[in-house]
């Protein structure tokens, strides 16, 4: 099986408070908490551990609350292969009301430059030839922001396919860099913060993709929330999309996106259904509390019901 690697940089503790609706300014009294250990690969590994795809999970995280993410590995059978360091990993607090959720993202780690250095060659000996490696999410005080550009080189020149799904200035740098992730999936808001100007129309989000493509970007999945996700090859553009279900949390759509495109990839599957499973795990995440998904069953049984429509008259 194709050996999947994820790695998070900046992890966090989700805590997340149920409210019946938000009023700011106003006292509130919570119907409930929970606590997830979270992070965008931390999440992508979650949710391919509950579809069954092994995972070796890496990154770097506070000895004094490792526990938490310690507890989720050992559950879910996830190769941990986390840099610990002194300090407690940062806690995100998450309200979640009205069917949407409100995030306050607090500062994370200072990580020092051995261990940025650390971390970097540690990712790079864990990829082999076909490796894929999702590089995901924000970066703490220390790590260089073009240290996604400098995975993206080293692990593609062992062979390996990186996924990448940042934003601001480390997704600026990486695409700014000689050589491109396999495969991006961005959000509207953050290919717009790189294009630089407005994306208002499917047109130009997928000119801003196949210029990357032109470059050497393989798959440009951009997700547009509730109005599904273009999936853009230079041969062929695919609209997906699921009706809109019971939603019980949107905290780790997207990354559960980023574990269907990487479930499809290791499968070798087409561009339809690589479109397919991505929309229906964020979907079937939709309906569960934290990163995880429901049974393989529901996710099968949604992939059949996604809507795909073809742009143009290119076939994927």
């Amino acid at each position: 099986m194709t050996r999947v690697v994820t790695l998070t940089l900046n992890p966090a503790i989700d805590e997340t408070v149920m409210l019946d609706r938000l009023r700011p300014g106003h006292v509130h009294r919570a119907s409930g908490v929970a606590f997830h250990p979270g992070g965008k690969g931390v999440n992508v590994a979650s949710c391919l551990a509950d579809w069954g795809q092994p995972v070796i999970a890496t990154g770097i995280l506070g000895r004094g609350n490792a526990g938490t993410f310690e507890a989720l590995f050992a559950a879910k059978h996830i190769t941990d292969a986390f840099l610990r360091v002194a300090g407690e990993t940062r806690t995100n607090i998450k309200l979640s009301h009205d069917g949407e959720t409100t995030d306050i993202n607090l500062p994370g780690l200072k990580i020092s430059s051995e261990d940025s250095a650390r971390i970097f060659e540690q990712t790079v000996a864990l990829a082999d030839l076909d490796t894929l490696v999702v590089l995901g999410g924000s970066l703490p005080e220390g790590i260089a922001e073009n240290i996604y550009a400098g995975l993206t080189m080293a692990l593609q020149e062992r062979g390996a396919r990186v996924l990448l799904d940042t934003s601001g200035l480390p997704l600026t740098r990486a695409l700014q860099a000689t050589q491109l992730p396999y495969c991006i999936k961005p959000n509207r808001a953050e290919l717009e913060f790189y294009a630089g100007c407005t994306l208002n129309s499917d047109e130009s989000l997928i000119e801003a993709a196949h210029r990357l493509i032109a470059r050497g970007v393989t798959l440009v999945a951009i997700s547009l929330g509730a109005d599904g996700a273009l999936f853009v090859t230079a041969q062929a553009v695919l609209r997906a999309a699921l009706p809109a279900l019971r939603v019980t949390s949107t905290v780790g759509a997207g990354d559960a996106m980023v574990a269907g495109i990487i479930a499809a990839l290791s499968e070798n599957a087409g561009l339809e259904a690589t479109a397919r499973l991505a929309t229906a795990f964020a979907t079937a995440k939709l309906q569960q509390a934290g990163a995880n998904l429901p049974a393989r069953q529901i996710v099968e049984t949604l992939c059949a019901q996604v809507q795909i429509t073809k742009q143009g008259d290119d076939k994927p």
